[in-house]
């Protein structure tokens, strides 16, 4: 399911920093001749400047009555919703014309941040190859070139390369451009892909003869982008997608004919529950899975049969969540059956799937997450979590004695399992990186326990890891739970209340923010900064309990726990808050807007990226894209305990008179995740409001949507940006 959650992105061989980049690069500027934009009586700014700050934009106010369960809310900035109204494009634009004017001073320090970054950053690059029947399959980048080519070879890789897609020629015109799926025919001859050149993740599936080079006619639009393919090599099956972006279709394609003529497969009508489609690893089946929050629903197809009826594995229940793989003659499932708060494994026949014959093959812990499973002929790996840290255990299906660990040595670390399509492989691909090393590509031998780098991210330049220190600290929350804190800083700093720090937080979904390597935030280091991602409530980094105790009616924990963090950062001599500065993206921009109307005097700057902050307004309607299938994450407000407790934080409902810190607030014109105008309604209510002369700077990309722009280059400028921001804050030459 796609949540408000930033998005991995790119390649493996493109590490991007753990920060939200969803700035706009361009300088556009707009004729504002009209009402929506006035002129403020009054401007100030503390941010160092040699010239007078220009005038910011004021909104103008059209009071909309909000009334649920009898409680009404006068909204003045609610005609902001109208993403074509040439008012809104003028008063976006003119925030984005105030935020350059703003900035103009640092234009020659984001130059310069930005050629730090992109300095780092291997041109000519490649992945390591991955092979899978027969074909060695990788991406690649060519210097000073923007988009990734995925390629082939056939048999060894000193082969001729097959170039299948060449994302800078396909990107060419275009101001936005994502390809997906790169889903090859079982008998290796056709491609399926998807594009999307508006950035509201609805792809169009494309199709290529890998033996002639030719694009196929058939084109299926509005799609999720991937395609599965059946065993006879002209049947695909993908996934529609709603008005509202859910993905609530699954049709079926038979290459050569029209998409009109597509048969659907299955209908999701339950609009909590979205739905998708994927292959085994053994080819052999089809399956279909609808899930929501918390009630995950299969059913499965033979993949030589797909003019067969899929049958259901285990029929829906709300609290039981399951996945699905297969080995043999039986299912293996992740599942919370029986209590399961942290998921065990269970395997049951494909002739008898339902619940009651599961039986247990990696019994419940309390104490370890299990995360995920990687099938082999011989061994089974499996993702874990423990203490906050990621673990992939290996066991022998045929030798219970064969159980143990990969040992990775580091105090705060991720590991995950990669790409492993070979079946009947004994080598598992694992990905490994921490705050101090870079990402790096393993190939491990379950047999001998030997492991070989095949690669490790080029930081280019004078890079040292022994030059930073890494470590993980726990702040007590106030209600005595201890939070972890990963840091990462240059080596010789002083706890003396000096440091500039950003601190970085989540906190949603039971997404788990990993203390990964970030070749970008070295900018940060080398200047002396600590980098700080406080491990709170809502994500699962302590496994699923810690989940459960930041979501629905806990969700203020989330917020308590990151305050919290940023005190005892304070207290034990890492910074002060007039250098502590704070940062979130997307529902770690709700995040951002809770801390700054509780606590604003903690922090001296925040960046809020597409920030989820009209949380009550957006749940109210279900015509908005993920609001639906969001009820079991912060509630349905059309219960009135939900609304009450949901209005009690909801960022935009609880501006209020007092002093905010500066801030640099950025979305997306076209973005699916979180739309627009929360961020503009919301700075605009904030500029109204607020009592202080500090910056408030919104910025739109005009062209892009939830993950920012295109292009492994283009996203640094607002990387460099939003540095160019934290940096002239301090009062101090960068």
């Amino acid at each position: 399911m796609e949540k408000r959650l930033r998005l991995a992105g790119y390649a493996s061989i493109l590490v991007l920093p753990l920060v939200f980049t969803t700035g706009c690069s361009s300088s556009k500027t707009a004729d504002t001749g009209n009402a929506t934009v006035e002129q403020a009586s009054t401007a100030a700014s503390t941010m160092p400047a040699s010239t007078q700050l220009p005038q910011p934009p004021d909104a103008k106010k059209v009071p909309k009555e909000l009334t649920t369960h009898g409680d009404t809310r006068i909204d003045n900035y609610y005609w902001m919703n109208q993403r074509e109204d040439p008012e809104v494009i003028a008063y976006l634009n003119a925030e984005n014309k105030y935020t350059e004017q703003v900035m103009a001073d640092t234009e020659d320090l984001q130059q310069k941040l930005y050629q730090e970054i992109v300095g780092r950053i291997k041109q000519k690059d490649e992945s390591v190859p991955f092979k899978d029947d027969g074909y060695w399959y990788y991406t690649r980048y060519e210097e000073g070139k923007e988009y990734p080519i995925y390629a082939r070879k056939k048999g060894t890789l000193s082969a001729p390369e097959e170039v299948m897609v060449n994302a800078n020629e396909r990107a060419q015109g275009l101001s936005y451009y994502a390809a997906a799926g790169m889903d090859v025919s079982p008998n290796n001859k056709l491609l399926a892909f998807g594009e999307d050149t508006v950035s509201r993740r609805k792809y169009t599936i494309r199709f290529k003869d890998l033996s002639t080079g030719k694009m196929l006619p058939d084109r299926i639009l509005n799609t999720t982008g991937s395609a599965v393919w059946a065993n006879d090599n002209k049947t695909v099956y993908y996934t529609m997608k709603d008005p509202a972006l859910r993905s609530y279709k699954i049709f079926k394609h038979t290459l050569g004919t029209p998409a009109s003529q597509d048969k659907e497969v299955y209908h999701e009508a339950d609009e909590t529950f979205s739905t998708f489609v994927y292959k085994t690893k053994s080819d052999k089946y089809i399956i279909i899975g609808s899930g929501s929050t918390l009630s995950n629903e299969y059913r499965y197809l033979d993949a030589n049969n797909p003019n067969g009826t899929f049958k259901v594995i285990q029929p829906r229940e709300r609290g039981l969540e399951y996945s699905v793989d297969q080995f043999g003659d039986k299912f293996y499932i992740v599942t919370n059956k029986d209590g399961a708060t942290n998921f065990k494994l269970m395997q049951t026949p494909i002739s008898k799937p339902g619940k009651e014959n599961w039986k247990d093959v990696i019994p419940h812990r309390e104490d370890v997450l299990l995360e995920g499973i990687e099938i082999f002929k011989d061994y089974l790996a499996l993702q874990e979590r423990k203490n906050g840290l990621a673990q992939i255990r290996i066991k022998k299906w045929n030798d219970p004695k064969t159980d143990y660990y990969i040992d990775f040595g580091e105090e705060a670390y991720t590991a995950y399992i990669s790409t492993n399509p070979d079946f009947d492989s004994k080598t598992l691909r694992y990905e490994y990186s921490s705050l101090t090393t870079p990402n790096s590509t393993y190939d491990y031998n379950m047999e001998t326990k030997q492991q070989e780098l095949m690669k490790r991210q080029e930081v280019v330049g004078d890079f040292n890891p022994e030059n930073y220190e890494a470590k993980r600290i726990y702040a007590t929350a106030e209600d005595g739970t201890r939070i972890p804190i990963s840091l990462v800083y240059k080596k010789g700093i002083k706890l003396d209340g000096s440091n500039p720090t950003l601190q970085y937080a989540y906190g949603s979904y039971g997404y788990s923010t990993n203390p990964g390597f970030s070749s970008v935030r070295l900018s940060l280091l080398d200047r002396g900064w600590v980098y700080a991602i406080a491990h709170i409530r809502g994500g699962q980094e302590m496994g699923r309990k810690w989940y459960e105790e930041g979501k629905m009616m806990k969700k203020k924990n989330t917020f308590t726990d990151f305050i919290d963090a940023s005190e005892y950062l304070i207290e034990q001599g890492y910074t002060n808050p007039d250098k502590l500065f704070a940062m979130g993206g997307s529902a770690g921009g709700l995040l951002m807007g809770a801390v700054v109307n509780m606590r604003p005097e903690l922090y001296k700057g925040v960046i809020a990226a597409v920030p989820f902050v009209d949380v009550v307004t957006t749940m109210l309607d279900t015509s908005i894209p993920l609001t639906t299938g969001e009820f079991d994450e912060w509630g349905n407000p059309a219960e009135k305990a939900s609304y009450d407790y949901m209005l009690s934080y909801s960022p935009y409902d609880n501006v209020k008179e007092q002093a905010y810190p500066n801030m640099l607030v950025t979305t997306g014109l076209h973005d699916s995740q979180v739309q627009y105008w929360e961020p503009a309604k919301w700075v605009a209510k904030l500029r109204d409001m607020k009592t202080d002369n500090n910056l408030l700077l919104l910025q739109t990309n005009m062209e892009a949507g939830h993950g920012g722009a295109s292009g492994r280059f283009e996203r640094y400028k607002e990387t460099a940006l939003e540095y160019a921001f934290l940096l002239s804050l301090l009062d101090k030459n960068q």
